[in-house]
């Protein structure tokens, strides 16, 4: 067999993907003739099979022979990230892109491994290059959106998926990310229609999460049509795994330590992680014992701190849901917690496997899953007020002593401001809520209060885009003139916290009311006027202001709105009482008290652990501990 011969054959065995014999005459070729091509597909053959350092030893003779061919530079690119040496992958990518800057996946996977990189603002140049090389390059246009909408670009990110659907009609998820930008400017009808699109072509899409998320912001979905979408997602996708239901060898002992499993990809710098900080911080370690499931992202300090708390850690972020829920089982965990719902990064399908024999929901936001293999969730006697029916949701209502949240101190150094009333002459109301819950009502209600309170400005988090001009257009519709309106980009927190300092009084959005941003509005010195709804998302500012004993702030239709924030516009000292008492008022309420909260919840975790064991106890469907 001559040589070519010899390789024709290798190829034909390399493509059928019979990867030793590939190998072997490789390095029968190799053997007689050192060259650079052979070199570059036995590197190929190397790292098909998983032995990826010998590619890139194969990779780099190739190079040492032939150091200006290109797609030994770009194989060599895929595996240097293969290993997560990605400044060196980089730096094979640009070779390979300076020696072919017509090829599109070289550009692409430059791209790819700059985002992974966090050079994001690099990488969309690498894909406007994949791009242009190739008009069509449905990797790339998808890409870049992806790229642009971290960047906060939304209109370029809307046009780069839009782009990328025009080339290929069913994909998932360009539609599923589209929804996504559509969602973060506020335009939910849009990205609703764009998940039914993505999960319509692939019935299993994560859309699925951004759908039943997105409709607790919708101000025409109600309690019982947010449960349905949630029921169909739960009979459809998660209902399905529970033949990975199987019996639990935990003891029925009542009274014993329990082994509590928490399951986040939250235990970061985030909101939820802040959250429930406190109660890793106070759990009672003779009672429980903590596990935490982290599907985080990232790591960081905040992170280590969850670490220190912990019995046991489990890092989940690259485990299949069923590794995940066999790693659980064998933990022997008696409760198992989801502190995500429907938000990002959450793995709502391990609880459909049910690995433990109770499970719960908490934190992510005071909704439902859907989930029948949840037993219960925790809310508040206001979010949930007594005696409320559970139709809505598909777990039993656990309600805690007083508050779904527990506060944890946002800056304790930053100081309280004097009230900007006063030197600015003007009075100048506020929102720092995510940009996604302010809808058409919303900003008419603003309007209307404005009018009310004349003279007064609008302060609000909006990031740039188009939708700036629609809000000043729909503000403008409603005798608002664009002057009085200023926007603020997201923010890094310190930055966040001192835009505090030139709002006098806060306006909260419906029907996903403020959460987090309204207590750090009150432990600025701000206080919000909220619109009470039905659902339990939409109560969040009733819960906040009953703990604090301001519910003259809470109004039940928009007139109430409108009276109670124009009325405090008009009353500087009130407010000034409000700057200099607030943060006093929320160290002393229960909304700061790590410990009643901690507690509370661990005697609902008792309460629940005895139904199981079959102890004689209260039900705990709709309890209040």
């Amino acid at each position: 067999m001559t040589l070519e011969q010899a390789y024709n054959l290798a190829v034909e065995h390399h493509r059928a993907g019979r990867l030793r014999e590939a190998e072997a005459l490789y390095r029968q070729i190799l053997a007689q003739h050192p060259d650079a091509e052979v070199l570059n597909a036995l590197g190929s053959v190397l790292r098909r099979g998983g032995r990826v350092a010998d590619a890139v030893a194969a990779y780099r003779q190739a190079l040492s022979l032939r150091p200006d061919f290109a797609p030994t530079y770009y194989n060599l690119g895929n595996a240097l990230r293969d290993q997560g040496l990605l400044e060196e992958a980089i730096a094979a990518y640009r070779e390979a892109a300076r020696l072919r800057p017509d090829v599109a996946d070289i550009q692409n996977n430059l791209g790819i491994a700059l985002v992974e990189i966090g050079r994001t603002a690099d990488a969309v140049a690498a894909f406007r290059q994949a791009t242009r090389a190739k008009g069509d390059f449905v990797d790339g246009w998808f890409n870049l959106g992806n790229a642009l909408s971290d960047l906060g670009q939304p209109d370029e990110a809307i046009a780069a998926f839009q782009k990328a659907i025009s080339i290929k009609a069913d994909h998932a998820g360009a539609y599923a990310n589209l929804g996504k930008v559509y969602k973060d400017t506020a335009r939910l009808d849009e990205a609703m229609d764009c998940y039914r699109r993505a999960i319509a072509i692939d019935p299993k899409s994560g859309a699925w999460d951004n759908l039943l998320f997105a409709t607790s912001l919708h101000p025409d979905y109600d309690a019982g049509r947010i449960y349905q979408g949630h029921a169909r997602w739960n009979e459809e996708i998660a209902a399905p795994l529970a033949g990975s239901i199987r019996d639990y060898p935990n003891s029925r002992q009542p009274d014993r330590k329990l082994r509590i499993g928490y399951v986040s990809p939250d235990f970061r710098n985030h909101v939820v992680g802040l959250n429930v900080l406190p109660l890793f911080r106070e759990h009672n370690r003779g009672q429980f014992e903590i596990f935490c499931y982290s599907n985080a992202p990232q790591a960081d300090a905040l992170t280590r701190e969850f670490q220190e708390y912990a019995s046991g850690w489990r890092e989940i972020r690259k485990l299949g849901d069923e590794q995940a829920a066999e790693l659980i089982r064998k933990d022997c965990i008696d409760i198992l917690v989801d502190l995500a719902l429907h938000s990002a990064h959450n793995r709502l399908l391990i609880f459909a496997r049910k690995p433990a024999p109770v499970q719960v929901t908490f934190a992510g936001y005071p909704g439902t899953t859907g989930l029948r293999t949840i037993n219960y969730r925790l809310t508040d006697p206001y979010l949930d007020p007594p005696g409320s029916s559970d139709r809505s949701y598909s777990e039993q209502s656990i309600r805690l002593p007083d508050s779904f949240w527990c506060y944890e101190a946002a800056s304790e150094e930053l100081q309280i401001n004097a009230l900007p009333a006063r030197t600015n002459g003007f009075l100048t109301f506020g929102c720092l809520n995510r940009f996604c819950k302010v809808n058409a009502s919303v900003l008419s209600l603003w309007a209307a209060t404005m009018n009310a309170a004349a003279g007064s400005r609008l302060l609000m988090l909006c990031p740039p885009g188009s939708h700036r001009q629609r809000v000043l257009d729909e503000m403008s519709a409603n005798g608002v003139a664009s002057d009085r309106v200023e926007f603020v980009d997201l923010q890094s927190r310190d930055k966040y916290l001192r835009t505090y300092h030139r709002i006098d009084v806060g306006l909260d959005t419906f029907p996903y009311n403020g959460h987090t941003t309204s207590l750090d509005s009150f432990w600025m010195g701000v206080p919000v006027v909220t619109l009470v709804g039905q659902t339990a998302v939409s109560r969040a500012g009733w819960s906040q202001l009953s703990n604090l004993g301001l519910t003259d702030l809470a109004a039940n239709d928009r007139e109430q709105f409108i009276k109670i924030a124009s009325n405090l516009a008009r009353d500087l000292p009130r407010l000034e009482s409000f700057r200099s008492s607030l943060r006093q008022g929320m160290r002393r309420s229960p909304l700061m008290d790590s410990k009643r909260f901690t507690r509370g919840i661990e005697a609902a975790y008792r309460v629940i652990w005895k139904t199981w064991c079959g102890s004689p106890t209260p039900s705990p469907s709709g309890l209040r501990l």
